[in-house]
């Protein structure tokens, strides 16, 4: 039987992570909170603002901006969408 959190992105009983995405306090934070599907969806989205924003991941700025974009994201806040970006119909 799959875990379930209640999601702060969708503010439902959504299925959780498997496991922490990240040691300490922000991986238990997102373990408790954050639903496999928001999670799924974050890092397409991260993966967009990495590769569209030329972002290195070696830089501290670059970390704590992702950071702060997951934040806002999992929150309901605007976040920073990359630009240029179209989504494909499904």
């Amino acid at each position: 039987m799959s875990r379930t959190v209640f999601c702060k992105k969708y503010q439902q009983e959504l299925e959780g992570l498997d496991r922490p995405p990240y040691p300490g306090a922000r991986g238990k934070e997102v373990f408790d909170n954050v639903s496999k599907k928001a999670w799924q969806e974050w890092l397409e989205h991260q993966t967009r603002l990495i590769n569209e924003k030329h972002l290195n991941m070696m830089d501290v700025q670059s970390r704590n901006y992702l950071a702060e974009q997951m934040d806002k994201f999992f929150s309901g806040e605007e976040f920073d969408q990359a630009e240029g970006y179209v989504p494909t119909s499904k």
